[in-house]
């Protein structure tokens, strides 16, 4: 089920976010390039999807991401990361574009997690699909 649909001031469209009902995780989609406040109001619709929904896993895909995101790395450890964590979120998928510079954002995010909750990176969407199976059946 669509939540919601981002676009910047240009009218372009950055990410959609999805309720998957039947595995009961929030999914986000991520396109082009996105700017730092791209980045901070998307999370943020993200947050709100994972609360709205009581969702433990969030299932987030860069596949279609371009360019980097290190300038909102920072903000996410500093406020995404506890807020999602206190919203119940303890699964978290990332499905990296390995031949995008968007890659190295990533692995900047996993490392800023710190067990708040657990965060694997994928390189294809079955993987982290599978992966979220599993952790929901613990």
């Amino acid at each position: 089920m669509k939540l919601q649909e981002l676009k910047s001031f240009t009218g372009k469209t950055y990410l959609t976010i999805h309720y998957d009902e039947q595995n009961k995780w929030v999914y986000n989609d991520w396109i082009g390039y996105v700017t730092p406040e791209n980045v901070k109001q998307g999370s943020l619709a993200v947050l709100e999807a994972i609360k709205q929904h009581s969702a433990a896993c969030g299932l987030n895909d860069n596949r279609h991401l371009v360019g980097r995101w290190d300038d909102s790395v920072e903000w996410i450890e500093d406020v995404w990361i506890p807020a999602a964590a206190e919203a119940g979120l303890q699964y978290y998928a990332h499905v990296a574009n390995e031949d995008a510079f968007a890659a190295a954002s990533s692995s900047n995010m996993l490392s800023r997690v710190q067990g708040r909750f657990e965060m694997r990176i994928f390189g294809g969407i079955k993987e982290a699909r599978d992966w979220l199976t599993a952790c929901q059946q613990k």
